[in-house]
């Protein structure tokens, strides 16, 4: 093939394809691929994951407190119920101290969503923090009843405020590629406070305890002070250039390109802008916020109903009644241990898998196991009956531990995760605490509910009920869970606003054609007779132009 010829070619196969159906003028500009391409920066896209882990581990260090609440009553009402107690305590004060901190909770996530957009992340995880720290130790020094009450509301406060902002802070200084283990932390944090609370609460009293408790409020609050505030915040909010970059400086490496990232946020910050409340409330209008607000909302409704914070709350007893031989109390603690091996594994998995593929091992697994666990139950009350011995009684407890494993990976992560990642910037804290609000409602909603089941549907039904539940739940992950593993937050947002634009196909219609609309018999048109060798016939070929692969590359075109 002659030079000419090949050069010919490129108006048709060129960045500026010559085609008979775009053709407007007569004139043809050849230009080349990528005019007036900039260098682009070798520097590495990637930041260092090390400093971006040791900043979400700051951030995230006060969720375990949500850890010390959840597990301080199953080892101090006990205590308190013995005569020898300072504080004796009969069985409806117990459940007052046991419920008093959900009433704070959601106080807590409404409050926090406020205060994350006002004060910025970095003041928020400061300030939730005294609370707790006055809290427990209200709860440690109590003279009387009325005191262990207060302190239990104020930790309950306390934990709600945490959830949203540790969430949005860390989805906001990491980048794609660490940022699902990363906004894991939070779940991880909250399974070793459990954990804590069992193992300490074994050896000391129910006050020490409440003072040792004190300690980890105040470490996160010592830890909060040397995290840089939030990039994201500062452009949106402050329009601090910056110290928005020297924030992303210290979270990223050295050799990490800063600028396009800060470029890139003053740009989004731009073609979102929006303070005042009437723009707030257009923003929550938007597909782009409510979208997500009832996928993340409906997640956690079905997976508190497949049954997870009832074998939580309720361990001890749902062991006895499933006929287990195993020691209730030491089942319970390996139940715990499940719980933070897991919470780790699933925070691996998350940066492998994405968010979805979890989904479904929770939803199939629980499922299939609660059912397992409810037929035992129902075959177990048939042998109680019957007056014959349970066979094989080391299986509820197995199906539970798998139950508990599978449940920990997926729906004890993924909706708290998405919470930090699937909301506008402009709104993302006051609507991650009002989803967080949401979850903790439907924890409370699956308790309150549980007792009333059994007495409807019995117990191996009520257990039957949820694995079913969770069962059904895998229809709703496969077609509306989003997808947000490797993707920026911008993309996120964009993916709920609007629909995935088509790639544009080109058509090639006859020399003739072309000739007839234009006038003009060039290099192009000559190409395209060769293609059409004087056929009346259409040929389709992709842009090339529109599409060039996006510059996530490190190289240079």
């Amino acid at each position: 093939m002659a030079i000419s010829e090949m050069c010919s070619a490129e108006n048709i196969m060129g960045s500026k394809l010559m085609l008979a159906a775009g053709i407007k003028s007569a004139k043809i500009k050849d230009e080349p691929l990528l005019k007036d391409d900039p260098f682009e920066s070798t520097k590495l896209i990637k930041g260092s994951s090390l400093k971006q882990i040791l900043v979400a581990l700051a951030a995230n260090c006060g969720t375990i407190n949500t850890g010390l609440v959840f597990g301080y009553t199953a080892v101090s009402l006990p205590q308190l119920k013995m005569p020898t107690s300072r504080i004796f305590i009969n069985r409806s004060q117990a459940s007052w101290i046991a419920s008093v901190s959900t009433i704070g909770t959601p106080c807590g996530c409404i409050l926090a969503g406020y205060l994350t957009d006002l004060l910025g992340r970095k003041r928020t995880l400061i300030a939730l923090q005294l609370p707790a720290i006055v809290g427990w130790l209200l709860v440690g020094f109590a003279p009387s009843l009325p005191w262990i009450y207060v302190g239990r509301f104020l930790v309950g406060l306390s934990s709600g405020m945490i959830g949203a902002p540790s969430r949005v802070y860390t989805a906001e200084v990491s980048q794609p590629h660490v940022r699902g283990v990363l906004a894991a932390f939070a779940s991880v944090g909250t399974s070793l406070g459990v954990m804590l609370e069992y193992s300490i609460g074994s050896v000391v009293d129910w006050d020490t305890l409440a003072i040792i408790n004190a300690t980890v409020p105040a470490l996160s609050l010592l830890l909060a002070f040397f995290i840089p505030e939030s990039p994201s915040w500062l452009i949106s909010s402050k329009k601090d250039e910056t110290r928005c970059r020297a924030s992303l400086k210290r979270v990223r490496d050295s050799k990490c390109d800063v600028e396009t990232e800060v470029q890139d946020l003053i740009t989004f910050s731009m073609a979102n802008e929006s303070t005042s409340f009437k723009e707030k409330l257009r923003v929550i209008c938007q597909p782009s916020t409510y979208k997500p607000f009832v996928i993340v909302s409906l997640y956690f409704l079905l997976s508190q109903f497949s049954g997870l914070n009832v074998v939580t709350f309720y361990a001890v007893d749902v062991i006895r009644d499933s006929g287990s031989s195993i020691d209730k109390y030491a089942a319970t603690i390996v139940l715990g241990i499940i719980r933070l091996i897991f919470t780790i594994i699933g925070c691996m998995l998350m940066r492998r898998l994405g968010r979805k593929p979890l989904s479904y091992i929770s939803s199939v697994g629980c499922g299939v196991s609660m059912i397992c666990f409810a037929g035992y139950m129902y075959k177990n009350a048939i042998w109680r009956a019957a007056g014959e011995p349970a066979v094989v009684t080391w299986f509820p407890t197995m199906v539970l531990y798998v139950f508990y494993a599978c449940s920990t990976i997926g729906y004890l992560i993924v909706p708290w995760v998405m919470i930090g990642e699937v909301f506008p910037r402009q709104i993302r804290g006051m609507i991650g605490g009002v989803t967080t609000c949401v979850g903790h409602f439907c924890i409370f909603i699956v308790l309150q509910t549980y007792p009333y089941m059994q007495e409807v549907f019995t117990k191996p039904g009520t257990f039957g009920v949820y694995g079913v539940v969770s069962l059904l739940s895998t229809w709703f992950f496969y077609y509306y869970c989003p997808e947000t593993k490797g993707k920026t937050l911008q993309e996120i947002e964009e993916s709920f606003g609007k629909k995935k634009p088509k790639k544009p196909i080109v058509t090639i219609g006859t020399t003739n054609a072309y000739i007839a609309s234009t006038g003009v018999r060039s290099s192009a048109a000559a190409a395209a007779a060769a293609l059409n060798n004087n056929n009346d016939q259409t040929y389709m070929f992709p842009d090339i132009a529109h599409a060039l692969p996006n510059r996530t590359s490190n190289g240079v075109v």
